[in-house]
């Protein structure tokens, strides 16, 4: 229980440290005008009262990740609260303050933009394809689930069908009509429901008197994956996501002011990384350490966990929290990868967004493209999500450190988490079943080798290169 409660206190230091450290690093300039009032168009431009941007930011990067990737995370054991803690302060808050403000200096630019511009063309040219591909992936994902299960709960002749047919609508709609419509309105209230649940289930196993595990580096994973690379691609949105940086600018186009970025940006994930502890430590204390965990695991999958602990814990209430859980928090992950997507294609072809139809224009191809791909078995191929999510996590944290060092500051805070993730990343390609299917022993050293280089490339190359980076809008930006 110790190391539980010591791994919440460090996160929320975290943030009032470390989170001051990157501000300051990052240079917020209070009168600079944000892009949610110098491009305000109704619809993607909208300032928002903060306490929403920040509840609306966590569960466009939640969702079901904290819940589901820590339950998983959590048959490594608790060394999995190492990787949460140290993860959320150092790498994934930082990567999406970074990616958020970084958007707000460039007009709310969505990621593949960011990364072209200092990355260079023929890189974005690729995440641009990337990222699109991923963001339909993960909204067409999340159709089918919430269907299967409401389709479960219903009357018969609500079918699956039906319900995919329902949330479709539901994500156009979510897609071209204005952010503070359904986005702005719905998302506080399921946000509170995510925050709620954690707090409920977190203090129910401390309460009740539950053994939590305390921190040891023995890999306790029932199939003997080794915890490296293996339970940092598990643990995804609990410590750092790649998603995430796709999510920051839909926000970045609705703050009032640089200076609430660390609340909504690294505030955001430190709160991630509090949920996601929460529910590791839950699902080893629940079932009396890591076998019970995976017995049930194998039996009723995370969904059937989280419905049994939340019933169990919190009574008729909890059942309620699981299923909003279990329903919408896919349903509000789906909708703004849509939306997402829809942004980024406007921002590559720099085609506004202004009125309806010309959403529809961008909406209607994304969704007919969404909808086959529902007819596809998405077994094999969704699982390079893992990887291709940490991925782009690594990208971004490049893209972030080349910009700290354009404008003579501290880098590193990027370039550390950069290197680590390129390493990860590279590592479980090589060795992973959907991957090279190389000996761990190998894929591990040419993972090193590959993410030295790249540290290497960027020290010796990065101060030719930003000569040749236009003047961006840190030099231009409207003040007041």
């Amino acid at each position: 229980m110790y190391s539980f409660i010591f791994g919440i206190i460090l996160l929320l230091l975290g943030y009032y440290v470390y989170g001051s450290y990157v501000e300051k690093q990052f240079g917020v300039n209070e009168k600079r005008i944000t892009p949610a009032y110098a491009l305000q168009d109704g619809v993607d431009y909208v300032p928002m009262a903060t306490w929403k941007v920040y509840l609306i930011q966590l569960l466009n990067i939640a969702g079901l990740g904290p819940i589901f990737g820590a339950i998983q995370g959590a048959l490594f054991g608790p060394a999995a609260f190492l990787w949460i803690v140290f993860g959320s302060i150092f790498a994934g808050a930082v990567h999406d303050y970074l990616s958020g403000m970084i958007s707000i200096r460039h007009k709310g630019a969505s990621l593949s933009e960011i990364q072209g511009i200092y990355l260079g063309k023929k890189i974005q040219n690729v995440m641009r394809v990337f990222t699109i591909v991923l963001l339909v992936l993960v909204g067409v994902v999340f159709v089918t689930g919430p269907a299967k299960l409401l389709a479960s709960i219903t009357p018969s002749y609500m079918t699956v069908t039906f319900w995919v047919v329902a949330v479709f609508a539901y994500y156009f709609l979510a897609t071209i009509l204005p952010i503070d419509v359904l986005i702005g309105n719905l998302y506080p209230l399921f946000g509170i429901a995510l925050i709620v649940m954690a707090f409920g289930v977190g203090g129910g196993i401390i309460l009740k008197g539950y053994h939590i595990p305390e921190i040891s580096l023995v890999n306790l994973h029932p199939k003997g994956l080794p915890i490296f690379p293996m339970m940092f691609i598990t643990i995804a949105c609990g410590a750092i996501s790649g998603f995430h940086a796709t999510q920051s600018p839909l926000m970045a186009r609705c703050m009032k002011n640089e200076k609430y970025g660390r609340s909504v940006f690294y505030g955001a994930m430190i709160a991630e990384g509090v949920i996601a502890l929460v529910w590791a430590a839950a699902g080893m204390a629940f079932y009396k350490g890591v076998p019970g965990l995976a017995a049930v695991l194998g039996k009723v999958g995370p969904s059937g966990v989280v419905l049994e602990i939340t019933k169990t814990l919190l009574g008729p209430i909890g059942g309620v929290l699981a299923m909003l859980g279990v329903v919408a928090c896919p349903i509000t992950s789906g909708d703004t990868a849509f939306r997402g997507a829809r942004l980024m294609l406007a921002d590559m072809i720099k085609f506004p967004q202004d009125k309806v139809v010309k959403r529809l224009f961008l909406a209607v191809p994304l969704f007919a493209v969404g909808i086959g791909l529902t007819f596809i078995n998405f077994d094999i191929v969704w699982r390079y999500f893992a990887w291709a999510n940490q991925t782009l996590a690594m990208v971004t944290l490049w893209a972030a450190a080349v910009y700290l060092y354009k404008y003579k500051k501290n880098y590193w805070i990027a370039v550390v988490p950069a290197t680590f993730m390129s390493y990860v990343s590279i590592s479980y390609i090589l060795q992973a079943k959907e991957g090279f299917k190389l000996a761990a022993s190998i894929s591990n050293i040419i993972g090193l080798v590959v993410a030295v280089g790249l540290l290497m490339i960027f020290m010796k190359n990065t101060k030719e290169y930003i000569k040749s980076i236009k003047d961006t809008e840190e030099e231009v930006a409207i003040t007041e």
